[in-house]
């Protein structure tokens, strides 16, 4: 499934704005390119120039807070298509794939309400700490199923990195000293799995 309606738009030469919602890895956390810089330059050059990008990432929040800002942050923006990425704050902060799932609904909801954005979910990176990243496959998986629940396209970036690594990537090469948050390699990756969408 990709973000068709976006596609036609691009494709016509409309303008369209992107509302890029989430937590640090939607902010780009400590580096000078994040995923939202990559894919703006991924689109432009696939598409054109009348394109703009809103980064709403806050670093550590959770999708609790996300739905606290929803209004400020997306609706109020009138956004042709909305990008939602969440999950791992959740999971380390206690939360459970439920309520993740849960609260990403609630966005859905309220943005098809409010607006005629197209919206397209994000998984998050795969952690090097295998007992981690088990744990947030988990929450991953309450995104896809979402996803298929709603009829939305999911960019699934945890499978995008696990197999680029599997091709020969070194996983340390795309994460940070803290073992989760990507490098600027990561977030492109990030970015790469997004634009299979497009």
């Amino acid at each position: 499934m990709k973000c068709s309606a976006t596609i036609e738009k691009l494709e016509q030469n409309e303008p369209v704005r992107i509302v890029a919602f989430g937590d640090s890895l939607t902010q780009g956390w400590m580096t000078r390119k994040g995923y939202v810089d990559f894919l703006h330059e991924m689109l432009l050059e696939r598409f054109n120039d009348n394109i703009e990008m809103i980064n709403r990432g806050i670093p550590g929040n959770t999708s609790d807070d996300g739905l606290e800002r929803l209004r400020r942050d997306v609706l109020d923006r009138d956004p042709d298509l909305v990008l939602i990425q969440f999950a791992l704050n959740d999971a380390y902060m206690g939360s459970s794939p439920g309520r993740l799932k849960n609260n990403i609904k609630s966005m859905v909801v309220r943005i098809r309400l409010d607006t005629a954005a197209e919206i397209l979910l994000l998984t998050s990176c795969s952690i090097y700490n295998e007992a981690e990243d088990r744990m947030a496959d988990t929450f991953y998986s309450a995104i896809t199923g979402l996803g298929t629940e709603e009829h939305l396209p999911v960019a699934e970036v945890h499978t995008y990195w696990k197999n680029k690594i599997r091709s020969g990537i070194d996983h340390r090469s795309l994460v940070q000293g803290d073992m989760v948050h990507p490098t600027i390699a990561g977030y492109k990756l990030m970015a790469e799995a997004v634009m299979e969408k497009f």
